[in-house]
């Protein structure tokens, strides 16, 4: 599960309105027929319109100053296994992010309790993704692209008499730089704009960062997780805990879903491994004998190549930290962006 929240963007793009944001979300909608769109949802209502989207979220920024975000962006990303575990469909999909919802809005440390009921929100699922110039993809095969770039100018020249050379010649190296490149599909270089093959639902949530009375302001990137201060004498509760928020993202899932979530693919599992690699590799030598072997098998469609495992705990940590260390974060990057 991969889940990130970010406020909205201060500069060019979406300035003062969710409008452009709406419009971005909408681009699946574009070539299909009225009965196979994907409509926007809140927490009640199954159907929202895209205007309706726009107005709301627009009129629902009392007090905020111009340089305030007014809106926050949650991309909740399942990976291949939560989605063959979801199956698409999109009533167990609405569900489990209403219930994601609620979870959010207990996340916010507060005098008054918060409920999903007091958010603003609506989200959108969709079912496809296209390689963006950050995903690591791209970026690796970006010198590959652009040799090959430069050989095909060359050969243009060569063609037109303005340089001398073989063009047979530049025509295989080009090839072998298309061989050489680390990442294809289909036998094409990945590239920025290229639709990701295999399942890619995903969900995206607009949140506003005003409740549904436009009264308080709640905010997910507080700095503060769970604290208190006093102000004009009374004590008041601050901040918002994203560990907890994370944490009850993946036991809702997997309550909503059946999922069965290896240690490996779990929020403190991954945590572990940033924090303490080696007491994250010896709880996975640990764990029992079929999750064990799970967990390995995991690692590697994760592109790590595990090495033969010692049967001492502390031997074990200390010789496949660095070779699964390295893949695992290589492997954060096909997240998007995403990921906690």
């Amino acid at each position: 599960m991969y889940l990130t929240i970010s406020a909205q963007k201060m500069g060019s793009t979406y300035n003062s309105s969710v409008g452009n944001y709406v419009d971005y979300l909408e681009k699946e909608n574009e070539d299909r027929s009225p009965e196979l769109r994907q409509e926007f949802f809140d927490q009640e209502k199954d159907s929202v319109s895209p205007q309706t989207v726009i107005d709301e979220i627009d009129a629902n920024t009392a007090k905020l100053r111009q340089k305030d975000p007014k809106f926050y962006s949650i991309v909740v990303s399942p990976n291949q296994r939560e989605l063959k575990a979801i199956g698409n469909d999109p009533n167990l999909l609405r569900e489990y992010t209403r219930k994601l919802m609620e979870d959010y809005a207990k996340s916010f440390h507060r005098n008054q309790e918060v409920k999903a009921e007091n958010l603003k929100y609506y989200a959108k699922i969709e079912h496809e993704r296209t390689y963006r110039g950050f995903d690591r993809q791209v970026q690796e095969n970006a010198p590959y692209r652009g040799e090959i770039a430069r050989l095909r100018n060359e050969i243009r020249k060569v063609e037109r008499g303005e340089s001398i050379g073989n063009v047979k010649e530049l025509e295989n190296r080009i090839k072998e730089q298309e061989r050489l490149a680390p990442h294809k599909q289909n036998g094409q270089l990945v590239a920025a704009g290229m639709q990701k093959e295999g399942p890619q639902t995903h969900i995206h949530i607009i949140v506003s960062r005003r409740d549904v009375t436009n009264t308080y302001t709640l905010s997910p990137m507080a700095k503060h997780r769970a604290s208190e201060v006093e102000l004009n004498g009374k004590t008041v509760k601050r901040g918002f805990d994203r560990d907890s928020f994370y944490q009850a993202a993946e036991k809702t899932f997997d309550r909503t879903t059946g999922f069965k979530r290896n240690y490996v693919e779990s929020y403190v599992g991954r945590k572990a491994h940033s924090k303490e690699p080696g007491k994250f590799f010896a709880k996975v030598m640990g764990l029992p004998t079929k999750e064990k072997d799970m967990a390995f098998k995991l690692l590697k469609t994760m592109g790590v190549k595990a090495p033969s495992i010692p049967t001492n705990k502390v031997q074990m940590a200390a010789k496949i930290i660095k070779a699964l260390g390295r893949g695992i974060n290589k492997a954060r990057g096909t997240g998007e962006d995403m990921g906690y």
